[in-house]
């Protein structure tokens, strides 16, 4: 029979909410399953999907975070369920990483197929209306599905990287729920620790690309400014996504440098910009965990003589995750710069509604999900609505993401969102390419 593998000293790594393995869990059995498997046998057949819930943040806006974690709860059982009927002649292991991420893994020869039908299957079980307490509606979520088989040489990070590269190619799709990672582009068969030293001496020979995507006024249609974005082509890997790019960083505690190195590169190549276009940074937890970084911050942009008042600096849930009180005092020391802040991907986490009242936040930039259904179900629009009330209540900028067609912006306008950014405004460009488009 297969199992859920989670043995008496993995007993503490439990996600309390569900019961599933918790990410650290899951790295260690994968890392135990590839080392206890026979070398003569070939490299461990291992199958991995990554489950990402779409609109877990609209149930919780909608019904409360108690609905949510129903939901949760529920799609951690269908996920073992599903498991022990399908997987039962395999060893196989679920874990919830995060917010709505979950991963199955399954220690087994499988055919491509098999685990593509696997995948399709499994989303169909979770998209299964979830029912509540009598006279409540019932909830629905919408998994995306990212495939892989690991290659020889993926270890867990390697597996989990590819797998969120996977998810993060589907979420900016348009209607498809099933993806496989692609080992070549990702870097499969390159070891994490030749990537690491190949990061190093790519944020040295400043070979991360920096890209810019327009943001738009939704009023006249005008371009604002535009948000930097990190790419990394490495020459045996090839593409590697801004996600990735981190997570290598982080494993090297090199967040921080490469944070800088991005923020450095974006200022450099923004500073001949008009006036009146904005600069878009991201913000990390490594960035706002140190003391001086709004003073270094400064530093760093008044060597570039770029503007105060003309940044802003992009912060998500998992920044605040930590020290709020810490957060909250950096984030003061920047806005006495004159720089503003925008708290990113509204929607897309557990995000708790405290943050807006002790931080002061300048805009909420929507994640695409909160867009993606307000044309067709009105109890997206509804939240959708709420959202931007609450917002112009707190005095608030809202900005779209994601935008893919001329009537998710007609109606984020109509509503009263005030700036959108997506593929309709324009694709990520390069420096070059949005200096041409500045002066058009």
């Amino acid at each position: 029979m297969g199992s859920l593998v989670m043995d008496d000293r993995m007993e503490d790594t439990r996600d309390a909410l569900t019961g599933l393995a918790d990410m650290a869990a899951a790295r260690a059995i994968i890392a135990r399953w590839q080392a206890d498997w026979p070398r003569e046998a070939g490299p461990c057949p291992i199958h991995a999907m990554l489950i990402t819930l779409g609109r877990i943040d609209t149930v919780n806006i909608a019904f409360g975070e108690t609905a949510g974690d129903t939901a949760l709860r529920e799609t951690a059982r269908r996920i073992r369920t599903f498991a022990d009927d399908e997987l039962e002649s395999s060893a196989w292991l679920a874990a919830r990483l995060n917010g709505g991420n979950f991963l199955l893994v399954a220690r087994e020869e499988l055919s491509r197929e098999r685990w593509q039908w696997l995948g399709e299957a499994l989303a169909d079980a979770i998209a299964v209306p979830i029912a509540q307490k009598e006279g409540s509606p019932r909830l629905r979520m919408w998994p995306r599905v990212g495939l892989m088989r690991a290659s020889d040489g993926d270890d867990p990070d390697t597996i989990l990287d590819r797998l969120a590269e996977t998810s993060s190619a589907l979420r900016g799709s348009s209607g498809r729920r099933i993806a496989w990672s692609v080992a070549g582009r990702e870097g499969a068969r390159r070891s994490h620790s030749q990537l690491e030293g190949d990061l190093l001496t790519a944020i040295d020979r400043g070979e991360i690309e920096i890209l810019f995507q327009p943001q738009y006024a939704l009023a006249d249609r005008r371009m604002i400014g535009a948000e930097a974005l990190a790419r990394w082509q490495h020459p045996d890997a090839g593409r590697i996504g801004a996600e990735t790019l981190f997570a290598i960083a982080e494993r090297t505690d090199h967040t921080a440098h490469l944070s800088r190195h991005i923020a450095e590169r974006a200022l450099q190549e923004a500073k001949d910009w008009p006036d009146h276009l904005r600069l878009s940074l991201n913000v990390t937890p490594s960035d706002l965990a140190a003391d001086n970084f709004a003073q270094e911050f400064a530093r760093l942009a008044e060597r570039e003589g770029f503007s105060f008042d003309r940044i802003t600096l992009e912060i998500t849930e998992q920044v605040l995750l930590g020290d709020l009180e810490r957060v909250g005092l950096v984030i003061d020391q920047l806005k006495q710069l004159d720089i503003r802040i925008a708290l990113d991907d509204f929607g897309a986490g557990f995000c708790n509604f405290r943050y807006l009242k002790l931080l002061s936040i300048d805009y909420l930039k929507l994640d695409r999900q909160m867009v993606e259904g307000v044309l067709d179900d009105e109890r997206d629009r509804a939240v959708f609505r709420a959202i931007i009330a609450m917002a112009n209540a707190l005095d608030l900028g809202v900005m779209a993401e994601g935008i893919e067609t001329s009537s998710q912006r007609d109606f984020c306008a109509a509503e009263g969102c005030a700036y959108f950014q997506g593929y309709l405004g324009s694709q990520p460009l390069s420096a070059d390419a949005f200096r041409e488009l500045t002066v058009c």
